[in-house]
C-alpha cells in the first residue's frame, strides 16, 4: 500500500477528525473519491495499514464507502468492530461537514445530493439482509439527521385553470418567489401559514383575506397575473426548511377560506365587484405526504386582472386586522400597494403622481401581453401511436416475446373493455388493480374471460421467514399465471378485505405495497426483463402516486415506466407528482395522453408477435380435433402443452424478421424450439436433419401404440445421450412429429402430483368416455429415475381409480436423459432404451456434410459452430484446433476473460449450468440506463472470444436471460488451454468461489448459488448419467489426483464453508477428505462441526463413525508395520478409538430409525464390520494368541466376567463395553436380516446407488452371510472350527452358545443367510444338512429361543426346496407343531416368526374343512400382524422405493413341496437386464412361460370395489395384497391369481378374471 500514500505524503501527518486539513484532490465530494483517495482518508482517521490494504483491493472508491455497513466491514472485510465502527462514525461525520459546508440553493449541489442518496439506497439494498430490514431504516433516519435526504424541485399548479386535478408533495420546492416580468406569466408570493391555520374563524378569514387583498392589489395595480400560496415556505429563517418548500396547512373547513373573500365589502369602497372579478376562489392542492396519513393542502388564490376590467383604474385597499386589544375585527386606512420585485409595497406618497400617470403605459403592456397570449401558435399534433409502439417495443419492430409486463391500473370504463385484446396477447406479469369491483365488472372480470389469474392482495406479497425466492414464486405461481393484486380490497370477496379512503389506505396498506413492489423489482425480475404500464382509466388518487413512487425508486429510474392515458384531465396530477421525480421531459417522452383505448387496441395488435384471439386445437379419439381453451391450458401449469396448429398464432411479419435469428440460434448450441420445427414444416427454412434415434425411437413408440392385452397403462421410452449430442432435438421431434395423433406435452419442474394430475386432465379434456382417450405422450428432461417412478406411480393409481380397462394404453413418458455411456444402456434394454452419441453413423455424416454446405452459404461457421463440431463429430482434434485458434491474441488480464474461465469451469464440471446476465453485467461493472440497449451494451463489453463461445440463453418460465459455453466439450477444452500451465484449477476454483461480486448479486443468486454448491460438493453418479461414482465432486477428485494437491482441495472446502455460513455438509465433506489423507484430528474436528449443526442427520453421524472407523484402521496397520507383539497398553488408544466408532455408528443407527422419510442402513453395516476389526484385534493380543487355549480364553473374556490380569488396569475403562460386543454385534445383523427379509435390492441393478457419502454395501446378502460367518467363528471355540474343517462331528460336547455360533459361521444363524443359499447353490445342500446336525435330535423337547426354530424351520424348508427328500428333512406336520412354541400373544412374535405361519399353516387340498377353517385363522392372525410391523418398517417412505420381496410361490405340490422359491424362475429371465425383468414381470409378460405355469398353482377369488379376496376362508373375508395394482379388475369379478409369500403378508400375482 506504500504508492497509495507516496502520492499523499501529506496524510501520513493528518490524524483524526475529517474537519482537518485536507488535501485539495479530496476537497472534491467523497463520491467521487477514486479508490486511493478513499485509502489515503482512511490513513488519516487512523485505520491499521492491513485493513487500507484489503479495501484497496476489494476496489473501494467513494461511492461503495457511501454505502458501506459496520456489517459489511466485519464480516467481508474480517475487521475487528471497532475500527469497522470508527470508519462508519468518520464518514458519516465528514458527509455531515461537507453538507453544512454547502449552500442550500445551487441546484447541482442539490442534484450531486440527490443522486448520492440514492446510490447509498441502491447500494445498500443489495446486501443479503432482508431488504426493509430495522438497520436499513435506521441507518435511513441517521442520513436524514445528516442533512442528506436532498429536496426535489417542482412546478406550480398550471395558472387559472378549471378542472385540474393537481396534487403537491411535501418537501418539494417551488421557483423562488418572483415578481411581474410579462404580466401574463403569473408572479408568486408564499406564505407558510403555519400558525395562521390554527386560529379561530374570525381570527383566521381577518389574516387570509388581509394577505389575499394585499397581494390581489398589488398584483392588479401592476396588471400582472398572480399566485399567492398559502402552506409553502415562505423564508429561509424556519429552521430546516428552504424557500418554496411545500409544507401544506391542515384546513378543518374549506368554507372558512372561500368566506373569507366577502370582507372585501369593507376593504373595497368602490371597486368590490371589479376586486371580485379579478381575485379567483381559493384553490385547495392536497399535498401528498409519504411519511404521514395527515390531509394537508396548499391554499392558492390566482389574481386575473383583464385589462376590460381594470382599465384606467388604480386601487386602494384598506387591509382587515384583528385587534387583539379590543378584541374585534378593524380595518386600516386606505393605501394603495403594487408589486416590487417579489414583494408587495405601499405606493409613497413621493411616487404617487408619478404611479396615476403612467397607468396608461400599464395598459398597453397589458394589452400587448394579452394579445400575445392569444395569438401562441396551436401545438403540433403528436404522432401518438408512434410513441406507445417505440416505448412497448424498445425501438424494435415487435413486442419481445419474453418481455413481463406489469400493470397498474383503476376502475375502467365498460366501453373500454371491449378493447383490451392487445392486453390478452401480452405476458402479464401480474396487475395492481385499485378497483375493489374488478372482479365483478371491471378488468379482472374481464381478463378471466381469455385467461386464468390467481387473485392475491398486497400481504400476500410478504416473503415468509425461511422461504426461498424460487419457493415463494412456485407458492404464488408467479410465472405460470398472471397474478392479481387487489390493492384497494375486492368486494365480491367474503374474507375481510374492504375498500378504503385514501389516508385509511396509507395508514393501512402502504407498508405491504412497498414491499411487494420491493420484493418484485429486487429479487424476482431483474432490471430490463419486466416493464410497468401505468394504465389510468378513471381519476387518479393518491395511492396510485405512491405506486408509482415506490416503482420509480426500486426500479433506479424511469425507463421501463410507461403511463398510459385517455384524458388529459385525469393526467394532469398524475403528471405534476411523477415530474418531481424524473422531470418534465422524462415525464412527457414516456406518456401517452389523449389516445382512445380503442386506437390503442388497434395500434398495439400490429407489433405483438402473436395473433390476437389464438385457437389452439388439441387432436381427439375420434380422429378430429377439439378447441383448448386458453384458461384451461393455463390451468394445466405443469406442463407445456404441444397443440395441432402450434405455432400458427406468429404473425407473418414476425416470422419473416426473426427467422434467421431463431435458426441461428439453434445452430450455434441454443436448444430447439418448436419454431424451428415450425419454419422447417412450413419451408421457411430447410428441415432439421432426422438422426437414426428419431427414428428408433418412432418405432418403439409405434409398437407400443399397437393394441396389446397385456399393455401396462404407462409405458416408458428411455432415450440416452451424451451430453450436449442432440438428445433434445431428438425427443422433441418425435413430440412435434406425433402432436396431430397423440397428445403431447413436456413435463415441466413441479411435483409428480401435480403433474400426474394435469396429465390426466389433458388426456381426458373434451372426450366423452375416459376407456376412449388418445394416449398422452409425456417429455422429461433430465429428471432422476426417483421422480420418473414417483410420476409412473403416480400416473398408474390414476389410472386405477378411473377405473381404465386393464391393456389400454394412456401414457407414454419419454424420459430423456444424459449418459456417459448411452450404447451400453441401450444394449441393456434394446426394447425400451434409444441411444444419442457424438459419434454419428455414415448415413448421418452425409445428411450433416449436405446440410452444413447449405448453412455455410448462409452463415459465418461462427454463427453455427455446434452444428460444424457435431458434424465433425466432436473429434477431439477438431475441438483442440478450433479452441487454440479462438484463443490466439487472447486479453488474459482483462474482466471479460476472468469471466470465460469462470464459466468455463462450471460447465465443465456443472451439468446444465449458466451464469445469469445479470451475474455477468455486475461483474463487468455494467449500469445501462436505457433497456433497449441493453442486450446490445453487454454484448459490446465481450471479447471477439467471448461472443463466439458464449450461448445466451433465456429461461423458458421466467425469461431471465444467461449465458453459458456453446458446449461442455468446448468448456472443458477452453479450460485446459486458457489455464495452460500457468495456472491451476484450484486457484481459479478460489478466485471464482471468493469473486465477491458474483456471489453477492441478488438475481438469479438461487441458482448461482445451487451451481456453486455441486461445483464443490456434488458427487458423480453412473446413475445421473456420469462417467463413474466418486466418492467427492470431480472438482475436488481433479485437484486431489491430477493436480496432486489435497491441502488445496482442503483450503477450497474450507472457503466454501466459510462462504456458504458454515453449511453444515461442507463440514461434511471436509471431515471425509481428511480422514482420506488420514488427518484424524482436523477430520474428527470437522465431523464435529458437521453433527453440532445437524446432531439427527443419520449421514453425517456414519460420517463421524467413519473417522473413527479409518483412525482405528490406521493405527492397527500401524501396530502391524511395527512386527511388535501386541500387548494390553500399546493397543489401548486403538481399542478406544474403535469402541468411539461403534458409539458413533450406534447413534447413527437411532437417528436413522427415528428418521420417517429416509432409509440409512450404514451404521448397522458398519458396525458389524467394525466390530469384526475389534475381533480381530483383541484375538491377537499377545495374551491370547501365544497360548495354546487362547481362543478359549478370548471368548472366556467376551462372554462372561473374567478378565485376565494382563488387561485388567490397561483397559479398565473399556471391559464392560467389550463384554457386550457379542451382543450388540448380533442385533445389527438380525436388523440388517431383518431389512433385507422385507425389502431385497435386485442385485446388480445398475441404477441402485445410495446417496449416502460413505461406501455403500453393494451386495448385501453376500456381505451378510460373509459377516455372520466370521462373527461366528471368532465366537466359536477354535477347535470346533477345526474339526468342522475336517468334517468330525462333536454336537455333544457343545454349549447350546457354541453351537448357535457354529450355527451362524456356517451360514445359518439368520433367515435371510439361510434363504440365500437358495440363490448361491454352490455347495449349499451340504451346508444346510451340516447346520441340521448341530440341532437337538428331538426339537420338540428341546428349549429354542424363537430365533433358534425360525432358523431351524428356515433351514429345513430351504433344504427340501434344493433337494426334495423325504428323509432329510423333517415332515410338515413336525415344523408345524413346533411352531406351537411361538408366543402366543403374536405382537411377542419376531415378524420371521409371522412369516413362516403364513407358510406352514398356508391349508392343503385334502385338509377337512375344521382344519381348513383353523389354518385360515393362524395364518389371518399372523397377516394382520405382519401388516402392522411392515408399517413400522416402511416408515413415510413410499412403496414403489422400497418394493416389499416375494419369497416362495404357492406350488402344485404338497406339504413342504408346495413352496416354490423366487430364483426358480430366474432361468426363464436370466438373458434380461433388471429393468427388462421388472418390465417382464410387471407386464404380465413373464407369468406365461410354460414353466412357471407347470411349478406354480392358481387359486380362486374375487373382487369388491377393486380389492381382492381369497376364495375358502368361511368365517372372516382373507383380503389378498395385489403385487401390480392395474392388474385388479374395476368391475367386481371371480378371479383367479399365483400366490406369493412375503413379509407383509401373502400377495396376489398375475390376476385373471375367470372366463
Amino acid at each position: 500500500m506504500t504508492d497509495v500514500f507516496a502520492a499523499n505524503p501529506v496524510w501520513r501527518n493528518v490524524i483524526g477528525s475529517s474537519d482537518e486539513v485536507t488535501p485539495k484532490h479530496l476537497e472534491k465530494s467523497p463520491r467521487n473519491w477514486t479508490e486511493t483517495d478513499v485509502s489515503a482518508w482512511l490513513s488519516s482517521i487512523g485505520v491499521k495499514e492491513q485493513y487500507i490494504k484489503k479495501l484497496h483491493e476489494e476496489e473501494v472508491d467513494g461511492r461503495t464507502l457511501l454505502a458501506l455497513t459496520e456489517d459489511f466491514l466485519k464480516t467481508q472485510i474480517c475487521m475487528k468492530s471497532g475500527p469497522a465502527h470508527l470508519i462508519i462514525q468518520k464518514r458519516d461525520s465528514l458527509l455531515n461537514s461537507q453538507r453544512n459546508k454547502q449552500p442550500t440553493t445551487g441546484k447541482s449541489s442539490e442534484l450531486e445530493q440527490k443522486k448520492s442518496v440514492k446510490g447509498l439506497h441502491i447500494t445498500e439494498e443489495s446486501s443479503e439482509v432482508t431488504l426493509r430490514d430495522k438497520d436499513a431504516k435506521k441507518r435511513q433516519a441517521d442520513w436524514k439527521e445528516c442533512g442528506l435526504s436532498s429536496k426535489e424541485d417542482c412546478k406550480p399548479r398550471p395558472f387559472d385553470e378549471e378542472g385540474i386535478d393537481f396534487i403537491y408533495v411535501k418537501h418539494r420546492v417551488l421557483q423562488p418567489e418572483s415578481g411581474a416580468f410579462n404580466l401574463t406569466s403569473p408572479c408568486h408570493e408564499y406564505k407558510s401559514f403555519a400558525l395562521a391555520a390554527t386560529l379561530d374563524r374570525t381570527r383566521l378569514q381577518a389574516k387570509f383575506a388581509r394577505e389575499v387583498f394585499k397581494f390581489a392589489t398589488g398584483c392588479m395595480n401592476v396588471r400582472s397575473n398572480g399566485t399567492i400560496h398559502f402552506g409553502v415556505m415562505d423564508s429561509k429563517e424556519n429552521e430546516g426548511y428552504v424557500h418554496g418548500e411545500i409544507i401544506g396547512i391542515p384546513v378543518k373547513e374549506k368554507d372558512i377560506y372561500v368566506d373569507s373573500l366577502d370582507l372585501s365589502e369593507r376593504s373595497f369602497r368602490s371597486d368590490k365587484d371589479q376586486v371580485l372579478q379579478c381575485v379567483r376562489p381559493p384553490r385547495f392542492i392536497e399535498v401528498m405526504d409519504r411519511e404521514s396519513t395527515e390531509k394537508r393542502y396548499v391554499v392558492e388564490v390566482d389574481i386575473v386582472p383583464l385589462l376590460s376590467i381594470v382599465k384606467n383604474k388604480v386601487y386602494a385597499v384598506r387591509l382587515p386586522n384583528f385587534k387583539e386589544a379590543t378584541n374585534k375585527l378593524e380595518f386600516e386606512k386606505e393605501v394603495i400597494v403594487r408589486r416590487v420585485g417579489s414583494k408587495t409595497e405601499p405606493v409613497s406618497d413621493k411616487d404617487l403622481g408619478d404611479f396615476y400617470q403612467r397607468v396608461k403605459d400599464r395598459d398597453a403592456q397589458r394589452d400587448e401581453a394579452e394579445k400575445k397570449q392569444f395569438l401562441i401558435a396551436p401545438e403540433i399534433c403528436q404522432d401518438l401511436g408512434r410513441k406507445l409502439t417505440m416505448l412497448l417495443t424498445n425501438g424494435k419492430k415487435f413486442i419481445a416475446k419474453d418481455k413481463w409486463f406489469i400493470l397498474v391500473t383503476n376502475k375502467f370504463k365498460s366501453n373500454d373493455l371491449s378493447n383490451i385484446d392487445w392486453l390478452l396477447n401480452m405476458n402479464v406479469f401480474c396487475v395492481f388493480d385499485f378497483d375493489p369491483d374488478s372482479k365483478i365488472s371491471g378488468l379482472c372480470c374481464k381478463y378471466l374471460e381469455h385467461h386464468t389469474a390467481n387473485m392475491h392482495f398486497l400481504q400476500s406479497y410478504r416473503l415468509p421467514a425461511g422461504m426461498s425466492i424460487k419457493e415463494f414464486t412456485n407458492h404464488l405461481h408467479l410465472f405460470e399465471q398472471t397474478s392479481w393484486i387487489f390493492c384497494n380490497g375486492r368486494s365480491d370477496f367474503k374474507g375481510n378485505e374492504t375498500s378504503c379512503d385514501e389516508m385509511t389506505w396509507i395508514k393501512t396498506k402502504m407498508t405491504f405495497l412497498r414491499e411487494s413492489v420491493s420484493l418484485i423489482c429486487k429479487q424476482i425480475l431483474p432490471k430490463g426483463t419486466f416493464q410497468v404500464i401505468f394504465l389510468l382509466t378513471s381519476p387518479v388518487e393518491k395511492p396510485l402516486l405512491h405506486t408509482f413512487y415506490e416503482f420509480f425508486t426500486d426500479m433506479e429510474g424511469h425507463e421501463d415506466i410507461i403511463c398510459i392515458c385517455e384524458l388529459e384531465t385525469n393526467y394532469q396530477k398524475w403528471q405534476s407528482f411523477a415530474e418531481g421525480s424524473c422531470g418534465k421531459e422524462a415525464v412527457n417522452n414516456s406518456s401517452i395522453v389523449g389516445m382512445k383505448m380503442s386506437h390503442i387496441n388497434a395500434t398495439l395488435q400490429h407489433v405483438q408477435p402473436v395473433k390476437a384471439h389464438v385457437r389452439k386445437h388439441l387432436p381427439v379419439f375420434v380422429k378430429g380435433t377439439c378447441l383448448l381453451e386458453t384458461q384451461i391450458e393455463e390451468q394445466m401449469y405443469s406442463l407445456e402443452i404441444l397443440t395441432v396448429n402450434h405455432c400458427d398464432e406468429s404473425t407473418k411479419e414476425f416470422i419473416n424478421e426473426e427467422k434467421e435469428n431463431i435458426e441461428r440460434q439453434f445452430y450455434r448450441g441454443g436448444r430447439v424450439t418448436w419454431l424451428n420445427f415450425w419454419l422447417a414444416e412450413h419451408k421457411y427454412v430447410e428441415e432439421v436433419i432426422e438422426r437414426d434415434a428419431y427414428h428408433e425411437t418412432s418405432r418403439l413408440l409405434n409398437d407400443a401404440l399397437k393394441h396389446n392385452i397385456d399393455q401396462t397403462p404407462v409405458n416408458c421410452i428411455n432415450i440416452y445421450h451424451h451430453p450436449g449430442s442432440g438428445g433434445s432435438t431428438v425427443a422433441r421431434q418425435v413430440l412435434w412429429h406425433y402432436r396431430k395423433d397423440l397428445r403431447c406435452a413436456v413435463v415441466k419442474p413441479y411435483p409428480t402430483s401435480v403433474v400426474a394430475q394435469h396429465a390426466v386432465e389433458l388426456r381426458e379434456y373434451e372426450e366423452k368416455d375416459p376407456q376412449k382417450c388418445l394416449p398422452v405422450l409425456l417429455l422429461l428432461e433430465d429428471t432422476d429415475k426417483e421422480y420418473l417412478g414417483d410420476l409412473r406411480n403416480e400416473l398408474e393409481v390414476a389410472v386405477n381409480i378411473k377405473r381404465i380397462q386393464y391393456g389400454t394404453l394412456c401414457f407414454i413418458l419419454l424420459n430423456c436423459r444424459r449418459s456417459h455411456d448411452p450404447e451400453k444402456r441401450c444394449k441393456e434394454s434394446p426394447l425400451q432404451n434409444v441411444s444419442v452419441t457424438h459419434k454419428l453413423s455414415d448415413q448421418e455424416k452425409r445428411k450433416f456434410a449436405g446440410k452444413r454446405q447449405a448453412l455455410e452459404e448462409r452463415f459465418a461457421p461462427q454463427f453455427i459452430l455446434t452444428f460444424v463440431l457435431m458434424s465433425e463429430g466432436f473429434s477431439q482434434d477438431y475441438i483442440q484446433d478450433f479452441v487454440k485458434h479462438l484463443l490466439q491474441d487472447i486479453d488474459q488480464k482483462s474482466i471479460v476473460t476472468r469471466l470465460i474461465h469462470y464459466v468455463a469451469l462450471l460447465n465443465t464440471y456443472v451439468q446444465n449450468s449458466f451464469i445469469s446476465q445479470s451475474h455477468c453485467e455486475a461483474l463487468l461493472a455494467l449500469t445501462v440506463h436505457l433497456e433497449r440497449f441493453r442486450q446490445h451494451a453487454f454484448e459490446s463489453l465481450l471479447s471477439d472470444q467471448a461472443k463466439l463461445v458464449f450461448l445466451h440463453l433465456r429461461d423458458e418460465q421466467t425469461h431471465i436471460e444467461s449465458v453459458r459455453i456453446i458446449h461442455p466439450l468446448v468448456a472443458k477444452e477452453i479450460l485446459q488451454q486458457l489455464l495452460g500451465g500457468k495456472q491451476t484449477q484450484s486457484r481459479l476454483a478460489m478466485t471464482f468461489l471468493c469473486e465477491n461480486v458474483l456471489f453477492e448479486h441478488r438475481f438469479g443468486r438461487e441458482e448461482y448459488l445451487s451451481f456453486l454448491r455441486q461445483l464443490f460438493l456434488r458427487r458423480s453418479r453412473i446413475s445421473k448419467g456420469d462417467e463413474y461414482d466418486s466418492f467427492f465432486s470431480p472438482l475436488i477428485e481433479h485437484v486431489c489426483d491430477n493436480e496432486k494437491n489435497p491441502n488445496e482441495a482442503i483450503e477450497l472446502l474450507k472457503e466454501a464453508f466459510e462462504r456458504f455460513h458454515q453449511d453444515p455438509f461442507f463440514a461434511q465433506q471436509l471431515a471425509r477428505l481428511h480422514y482420506t489423507y488420514e488427518k484424524f484430528e482436523e477430520a474428527k474436528h470437522w465431523a464435529e462441526t458437521a453433527a453440532k449443526q445437524r446432531p439427527n442427520d443419520s449421514y453425517i453421524l456414519d460420517t463421524k463413525g467413519q473417522v473413527y472407523r479409518k483412525w482405528f484402521q490406521a493405527k492397527c496397520k500401524a501396530m502391524e508395520n511395527e512386527n511388535k507383539p501386541k500387548t494390553a497398553q500399546n493397543t489401548v488408544d486403538a481399542v478406544e478409538t474403535a469402541l468411539k466408532a461403534l458409539d458413533c455408528f450406534q447413534e447413527c443407527e437411532r437417528a436413522a430409525n427415528a428418521d420417517m422419510e429416509n432409509v440409512n442402513s450404514s451404521g448397522f453395516f458398519a458396525e458389524v464390520e467394525v466390530g469384526c476389526s475389534l475381533l480381530k484385534l483383541i484375538s491377537s493380543l499377545q495374551v491370547f494368541a501365544n497360548r495354546t487355549n487362547g481362543h478359549a480364553e478370548c471368548m472366556k473374556y467376551l462372554l462372561t466376567d473374567y478378565i485376565p490380569e494382563e488387561l485388567d488396569c490397561a483397559w479398565e475403562p473399556f471391559h464392560g463395553r467389550l463384554k457386550k460386543l457379542h451382543k450388540t454385534m448380533q442385533d445389527a445383523l438380525e436388523w440388517i436380516s431383518e431389512d433385507l427379509s422385507y425389502f431385497q435390492t435386485d442385485i446388480g441393478d445398475e441404477e441402485e446407488t445410495s446417496e449416502s457419502p460413505e461406501e455403500k454395501i453393494s451386495h448385501p446378502l453376500t456381505w451378510l452371510a460373509k459377516k455372520s460367518a466370521e462373527y461366528g467363528k471368532y465366537f466359536s471355540e477354535a477347535d470346533c472350527v477345526v474339526i468342522l474343517q475336517q468334517g468330525q462331528t462333536l454336537e455333544s460336547k457343545l454349549t447350546p452358545f457354541q453351537k448357535r455360533m457354529i450355527i451362524y459361521h456356517l451360514g445359518g444363524g439368520n433367515i435371510i443367510s439361510i434363504l440365500s443359499k437358495l440363490s448361491d447353490q454352490k455347495d449349499a445342500v451340504r451346508r444346510l444338512e451340516h447346520i441340521l446336525t448341530f440341532y437337538p435330535s428331538n426339537p420338540l423337547k428341546a428349549k429354542f429361543t424363537q430365533r433358534d426354530i425360525v432358523n431351524y424351520i428356515a433351514a429345513h424348508i430351504s433344504l427340501n426346496c434344493l433337494s426334495p427328500q423325504p428323509h432329510k428333512a423333517d415332515p410338515l406336520k413336525e415344523l408345524q407343531a413346533l411352531c406351537r412354541q411361538f408366543p402366543s400373544d403374536k405382537r411377542k412374535c419376531l415378524p420371521s416368526a409371522l412369516f413362516l405361519l403364513t407358510l406352514l399353516f398356508w391349508p392343503e387340498d385334502h385338509d377337512t374343512n375344521q382344519e381348513r377353517e383353523s389354518k385360515y385363522e393362524i395364518v389371518q392372525s399372523a397377516v394382520e400382524h405382519l401388516e402392522k410391523d411392515y408399517w413400522t418398517k416402511m416408515k413415510d417412505i413410499p412403496q414403489r422405493k422400497r418394493r416389499i420381496y416375494t419369497h416362495f410361490f404357492l406350488g402344485n405340490g404338497n406339504g413342504l413341496d408346495k413352496f416354490v422359491h423366487k430364483r426358480k424362475f430366474d432361468k426363464t429371465t436370466k438373458w434380461f437386464s433388471v429393468s427388462e425383468k421388472r418390465l417382464k414381470w410387471f407386464s404380465g409378460e413373464a407369468w406365461k412361460s410354460p414353466e412357471i405355469a407347470s411349478m406354480l398353482k392358481r387359486v380362486s377369488g374375487w373382487t369388491e370395489d377393486r380389492v381382492v379376496y381369497l376364495e375358502g376362508p368361511q368365517k372372516k373375508k382373507f383380503n389378498i395384497l395385489p403385487l401390480f395394482v392395474p392388474s385388479v379388475p374395476h368391475g367386481n369379478e371371480n378371479i383367479t391369481f399365483y400366490l406369493g409369500f412375503t413379509f407383509r403378508g401373502p400377495v396376489a400375482c398375475n390376476i385373471l378374471v375367470k372366463k
